[in-house]
């Protein structure tokens, strides 16, 4: 075998887990392994070593296969900009936008982009794992399709299924996964795995059986549900997905705006021992919050919108004035200047921010993608950009790794600062003292580099005691 397909019976059912536990596993017995995804419908994205954008799930799971994140890995990605609007990034460079409509007509192209890489993915590496995207029996896009059936026929993959027990009704979605499909994409599903299990596995087999002898898929096996275990993910469902640190002493509430992007910012403050991450819509829990982070969006103007009309803005406002703390993370920051003037994204010009920073912020045509460096208060931190806004510094204000500060208020147009250790802790003990908490750094927390690599190797684990992995690398259409 040269590659294999990791489809789903819907999203978030695991398939990102289980790529990132194989390239690992795999990478472990001394295989070249590579993942793959040919599109991916998400915000979460991060920006490469040569530049490029991909999705942020495909950059994690090229570190867990030992490879140099790239475009190859990603070469698809379309971020929502609103409910029938998406911007396309191709080969890891913005290429545009496509409306709800144009997507069937423009697919061929896509679909030749995403070929051409796969195939010269498959010619460094001795196994590329390629993660399907949604599920294929998402039969109303099979024409045209080139993530799940469209790739695995193009390519001879087999297919191996993810089902998420947890959910309820796994059963009946794997059995309706092979249904639905005619005779020659049936004929690439091979295998189902089930994920997310919690108890007696005896009285879940008679189903596996009988769910194997109607479809004629193996079972290659059944993950257990992790414990502190998450990855930086691609898909909405998962955003909050934190164990909620019920001993936590320092509050943050992250404002779930509507097309949030790069929710994975705040990975890194769950984490930390001592404090408690909870995403929330609701003004009280704004207002009662310790820090309040307003992270990223996809649509900036329509998402401060958004928070005006729900009455969240005038939470922010309220508790600014009384020395609350406010951190805003790329279009978060942009919301907190004094105006936004939007003629690419929205196109809907001069729009009044919330005025709790002394900035201004253009959008221009040409989107910046880099990974900066800088420093505060003496300690060092990097980061990485992706954004079409440039904001201008209007009034005093103290300098801010990627924006500003002002009082209690913080902003920057830097995504993953808060993973450099040193700056994270000191800036939390910061926000603590303002905020009248008997929060400290714990002096044995792990890093979150190395927290990062504990949960690869502990799914890498996981897949290696529960999966059939060399079942899997048989697998022939």
């Amino acid at each position: 075998m040269t590659g294999l397909l990791v489809g789903g019976t819907s999203s978030d059912a695991g398939k990102s887990l289980v790529v990132t536990g194989l390239c690992r596993a795999y990478a472990r017995r001394g295989l070249s392994v590579a993942p793959f995804k040919s599109q991916n419908m998400s915000n979460n994205s991060m920006v490469c070593a040569d530049g490029s954008e991909i999705g942020r799930a495909q950059w994690l799971q090229a570190r867990a296969a030992g490879v140099e994140p790239s475009s190859l890995h990603n070469p698809v990605l379309l971020k929502p900009g609103s409910d029938r609007r998406a911007h396309l990034v191709l080969r890891g460079r913005p290429a545009g936008e496509l409306l709800a409509g144009e997507y069937a007509t423009e697919r061929r192209q896509l679909a030749e982009a995403a070929f051409a890489a796969h195939a010269e993915l498959a010619d460094t590496v001795d196994l590329v794992v390629c993660e399907g995207a949604g599920s294929p029996a998402e039969i109303n896009l099979r024409a045209g399709d080139y993530t799940n059936l469209g790739l695995a026929r193009r390519f001879d993959l087999p297919i191996v299924l993810v089902g998420d027990i947890d959910r309820g009704g796994v059963l009946a979605s794997l059995y309706g996964t092979w249904a639905l499909l005619d005779q020659k994409d049936r004929r690439h599903l091979k295998a189902y795995v089930i994920n997310k299990f919690r108890g007696d596995q005896q009285v879940l087999d008679p189903g596996l059986t009988m769910i194997s002898d109607r479809t004629g898929l193996r079972c290659l096996g059944v993950l257990p549900w992790l414990e502190q275990v998450w990855t930086d993910s691609e898909d909405t469902l998962a955003v909050g997905r934190w164990q909620p640190d019920t001993d936590g002493v320092l509050k943050v509430a992250v404002i779930r705006l509507p097309r949030i992007s790069n929710a994975t910012d705040v990975d890194a403050l769950a984490g930390e021992p001592g404090v408690d991450v909870m995403i929330t819509t609701d003004p009280r829990v704004v207002a009662a919050a310790d820090l309040v982070v307003l992270p990223g969006t996809r649509a900036t103007v329509s998402d401060l919108g958004w928070l005006r009309a729900r009455g969240l803005a005038d939470a922010l406002v309220t508790r600014v004035a009384r020395g609350g703390a406010v951190l805003g993370i790329c279009g978060g920051h942009q919301m907190l200047g004094t105006l936004i003037d939007d003629p690419t994204e929205s196109g809907a010009g001069r729009v009044p921010g919330l005025g709790l920073l002394p900035i201004q912020v253009r959008f221009g045509a040409e989107k910046v993608l880099g990974t900066p460096s800088g420093s505060w208060r003496s300690i060092t931190m990097s980061g990485y950009e992706i954004h079409h806004g440039r904001s201008e510094v209007l009034g005093p204000a103290e300098e801010f790794p990627g924006g500003v500060a002002s009082g209690t208020v913080w902003g920057t147009m830097w995504h993953g600062t808060l993973e450099s250790d040193a700056f994270r802790r000191a800036w939390l003990s910061e926000v603590a003292r303002e905020a009248g908490v008997a929060w400290q750094p714990a002096p044995d927390a792990p890093d979150w580099a190395d927290r990062r690599e504990s949960m690869i190797n502990t799914l890498a684990d996981a897949v290696e005691e529960h999966l059939d992995l060399d079942a899997l690398l048989d697998l022939r259409v």
